[in-house]
């Protein structure tokens, strides 16, 4: 079988590597996000050495509709096309290269949470069991027929750096299952059903902005969904941008009378912040300067004059 991959970030490279370990595959083509392009994605992989090692083209493209783009994938004679790790839309030209034959991988328990930035808002939400979905890409967003689907539980401090690479895991099990599948001629297709749907809007770094008016425990939400390897959870002291990595709920009595937040105490590299309800640790931070803030200094969602 011939695989045709497009993609530019982890997912894509295990796939990759799913595709070099399994029996009766090989891939004539990767097409890939230029170098100019590489910041569109805080988890971007250089995907040169796998489309090496696989013997395959590596097609440099911005925009996967392209004609020149079609033409490259067409020409590569695939009998499938994966899509993973790939955040454009697909237009029916492109679909129609290989007439349901697209496959793409959906960090999510589909049909629930279609669209973008699934493990972010996984976490916002709170979710309790999530899945990764391998599916049959068709025109609409995440709702074609379902290929595979392995269920897991979350933890209740999950973060977003832990299930990003728990759906690397996922991902790598089910391609172990299906690629031989497919290979033997076989076709797993299983109708979504759409009085479960959800769908998930798209989220930018600005997202990540910290409103010390919420509670404790909600801006520790925050912090674990859009930390590594995305942009992180952020606020200002001053004019200075501190990005706030990790962070710690205080379990005990809060002894500090203090203003919505200030820092309230430092203690072994750590900021201790008054938020709406409780007291936070911020533990993994980093500020534009390198200087620490001082003790007392109040953490804002918009840069100030310091």
């Amino acid at each position: 079988m011939r695989a045709a991959v497009v993609g530019a970030v982890g997912s894509t490279a295990i796939l990759l590597d799913e595709l070099a370990k399994a029996r009766d595959w090989e891939v004539p083509i990767v097409v890939t996000l230029p170098p100019e392009l590489h910041g569109r994605h805080s988890d971007l992989v250089d995907l040169a050495p796998h489309a090496e090692r696989l013997g395959a083209r590596l097609f440099c493209t911005g925009k996967t509709n392209d004609p020149a783009t079609l033409s490259a994938i067409d020409e590569a004679e695939p009998d499938y096309i994966f899509v993973v790790g790939w955040s454009q839309l697909c237009s029916s030209d492109f679909l129609s290269i290989r007439q349901d034959k697209v496959i793409g991988y959906h960090p999510a328990a589909l049909p629930r949470l279609r669209g973008r930035a699934a493990i972010p808002w996984t976490i916002l939400l709170d979710e309790k069991i999530t899945a990764g979905s391998l599916f049959w890409m068709a025109e609409g967003t995440d709702d074609g027929d379902l290929l595979a689907q392995n269920y897991f539980h979350l933890a209740g401090d999950e973060t977003a750096s832990e299930l990003y690479e728990r759906h690397m895991t996922c991902l790598s099990d089910m391609l172990g299952e299906a690629l031989p599948m497919l290979a033997s001629g076989k076709e797993r297709r299983i109708k979504q059903k759409e009085r479960f749907a959800t769908w998930a809007t798209k989220r930018t770094p600005a997202d990540g902005v910290i409103d010390w008016n919420e509670s404790a425990k909600a801006i520790d939400r925050l912090i674990r969904a859009v930390g590594r390897p995305y942009p992180g959870a952020f606020c200002f002291v001053g004019k200075r941008k501190i990005t706030v990595w990790q962070s710690a709920l205080v379990a005990e009595a809060n002894p500090y009378h203090a203003m919505i937040g200030q820092i309230v105490a430092r203690e072994e590299g750590s900021l201790l912040v008054q938020t709406g309800k409780g007291i936070l640790a911020i533990t993994d931070w980093e500020i534009e300067d390198g200087k620490p803030p001082r003790l007392h200094a109040s953490l804002r969602s918009v840069r100030d004059i310091d």
